[in-house]
């Protein structure tokens, strides 16, 4: 049986939608910390059950009978998400699990300057000690984040953002995709993959430019200091700990962190990715 958790989430649950495409609702099972959000998965036949990284006797049951145990990262930083990853690999090895995946990014490494990419590299250090096989998805950039650092400047015409570098925004139902494919397929990748991103890179000058064509409307960049924009969002109300991970975010891509494209996905897909180009397109064309 494969286990996917996090399944009411986003990426969860569209992983989800792609496995029921492949395989049989009876080989599937999702992890929710609150079943009543997915009764229509009880519906089709999927077992539900609830289990919770932050209480490891609750995934005993959850994972039971499971083959594969696909662990989504959690929605957190910093020691606890990587203790919270440590349960959910240990309680996968207990339940005799023969591979754990895990949603990773292409940009971990302990040195980065946006917090969830030490937390990715840890846990890849435990995965590379847990015992089992495992595979490590790369994941590209959600492109979801791109269209909401974008969503002010393109309501004003004026995007404030500080200096960044060119990210491969991927989108989710792609990597969703993907990860059915991986899940569900014979021939698996082993240990980490190759990033997994779309087929083009942007920075946010060139999607300014995009959404400019796009539109029809003139959207200029208007590039600030961190400290600048850190206060701004602090400003308007955002916890200072939300805003410093932000500014991490465009510090990382300043580097190149997020820049890399690799034919992977494609592979994968058997089709070409949606590109960032795409998603403005289905977004903001009349």
């Amino acid at each position: 049986m494969i286990i996917v958790t996090g399944a009411s989430g986003q990426l969860g649950r569209a992983i989800v939608e792609q496995l029921l495409l492949r395989i049989p609702a009876s080989q599937l099972g999702v992890v929710v910390r609150d079943p009543k959000k997915i009764v229509a998965l009880t519906e089709k036949g999927v077992r539900v059950r609830r289990g919770d990284f932050d209480d490891p006797e609750s995934l005993a049951e959850a994972f039971a009978g499971a083959s594969q145990v696909l662990v989504i990262s959690v929605d957190t930083t910093g020691e606890k998400a990587v203790r919270l990853h440590a349960q959910a690999i240990e309680a996968a090895r207990n339940a005799g699990a023969q591979r754990v995946l895990y949603t990773s990014h292409m940009g971990a490494r302990l040195d980065s300057s946006f917090p969830p990419m030490p937390d990715h590299a840890a846990t890849e250090a435990l995965l590379h000690g847990c015992g089992l096989a495992f595979t490590s998805l790369h994941n590209g950039f959600y492109a979801a984040n791109a269209l909401r650092l974008m969503e002010r400047g393109l309501q004003t015409g004026e995007l404030y953002l500080p200096e960044d570098g060119k990210v491969s925004w991927t989108t989710h139902a792609d990597l969703a995709e993907a990860a059915a494919t991986v899940l569900a397929s014979e021939s698996r990748f082993d240990g980490i993959t190759p990033p997994l991103t779309a087929s083009e890179a942007f920075d946010f000058n060139s999607l300014a430019a995009i959404a400019t064509e796009i539109t029809g409307r003139q959207i200029k960049r208007i590039t600030v200091t961190d400290e600048r924009w850190r206060e701004n969002l602090v400003s308007h109300g955002m916890p200072a700990a939300q805003a410093d991970l932000l500014v991490g975010l465009f510090k990382a891509a300043r580097r190149g962190d997020f820049a890399t494209i690799n034919p992977a996905l494609e592979s994968l897909l058997g089709r070409r990715p949606q590109t960032m180009r795409d998603v403005l397109v289905a977004t903001l064309k009349p």
